[in-house]
């Protein structure tokens, strides 16, 4: 999988990957739970990055 450094996902991004909504994503980032973010212009970014890491930390095999 290719994965661009430069590429950051919005929160309405992240969501709908993930289906979650936006309001569980702003729920774990008061709880300093899931990927790493960053804050631009007022904004959540998340970058490509930090979710396939946290993504691959997170998988369970059975």
């Amino acid at each position: 999988m290719f994965c661009d450094s430069s590429v950051h996902l919005t929160q309405r991004e992240l969501a709908a990957r993930w289906r979650v909504s936006g309001r569980t994503l702003e729920r774990w980032r008061a709880q300093r739970f899931g990927p790493a973010w960053i804050t631009i212009g007022g904004s959540i970014r998340y970058r490509m990055s930090d979710v396939l890491a946290w993504e691959a930390a997170h998988l369970t095999q059975p």
